[in-house]
């Protein structure tokens, strides 16, 4: 089973660019999945339906998220209706949408959870916690499991991945929007990666037009941060994943640079 797991997408340029670049790559690369952080498509932060629609039509088939989910308020009229959309399961009980899914995939069934961490992020609920709950739920159900595990430090990712290897495929770290190069396999069969990256204006800071970037920085003023123009980048990782044992067998930094 390959599975490609795709960056935050950064607003309009970064949809654009996932489009182009994610069919081309299913059709190479004979892809059966693709899970990508959606959280960033609407405008640089958040997600709408336009977006939403736009991310599944450029071959998305699993969209997760973070702590931006919901920036833009129009998340509430459809997050509960979109079967493949998830946000951070560790938000408290009641919240709308769902941290989790299950996605059937020949005869398999895939799922998909989403954790925020809690270094310099938002308070939510222990993700160690969180995940064991969910992996519990998910047992007997799921042949592969997938993480996305958006969170600011890697001490963080990687402690999380140690702690799940063997017993999930692939951990993935998203939300710094710089691809790592620490990508493996964990001992136990595990794929791990810090951050995969963004996909989105490449000539930006983290996607953010620079000059409201250096203008805030530089002055400590309000600066009204913008998505930039321009050539993008697209990052991804490709996973193989072995669907009888649940395992990773390959994992495959992904980075197409736009000139």
């Amino acid at each position: 089973m390959k599975i490609l797991m795709v960056g935050d997408v950064i607003g309009r340029p970064g949809r654009a660019a996932f489009a182009k670049y994610t069919q081309k790559l299913r059709h190479e690369k004979a892809i059966d999945l693709v899970v990508v952080n959606g959280e960033n498509a609407a405008e640089g932060k958040g997600l709408t339906r336009k977006p939403m629609d736009e991310l599944l039509l450029g071959g998305a088939d699993v969209v997760t998220s973070g702590n931006h989910i919901w920036d833009k308020k129009e998340i509430m009229s459809f997050i509960d209706d979109e079967p493949y959309l998830v946000r951070p399961a560790n938000y408290p009980a009641g919240v709308p949408g769902k941290g989790f899914c299950v996605y059937p995939l020949k005869g398999k069934n895939v799922g998909v959870i989403n954790l925020s961490g809690r270094a310099f992020m938002p308070a939510l609920d222990c993700p160690f916690q969180r995940v064991e709950e969910i992996l519990r739920e998910l047992s007997g159900d799921c042949d592969v499991i997938l993480l996305d595990f958006h969170a600011e430090t890697t001490s963080e990712k990687m402690a999380l991945g140690w702690y799940l290897d063997g017993r999930i495929a692939a951990l993935v770290g998203t939300h710094t929007h710089v691809q790592t190069a620490d990508e493996r396999i964990l001992p136990k069969g595990t794929a791990y990666i810090s951050d995969l990256g963004m996909v989105g204006p490449w000539n930006s800071v983290i996607g953010v037009n620079t000059d409201a970037v250096l203008s805030k920085m530089t002055t400590g003023l309000p600066s009204r941060f913008e998505v930039a123009d321009g050539p993008s980048i697209y990052c991804a990782v490709l996973l193989e994943i072995d669907e009888k044992t649940g395992k990773a067998v390959s994992i495959e930094r992904v980075q197409i640079r736009e000139v």
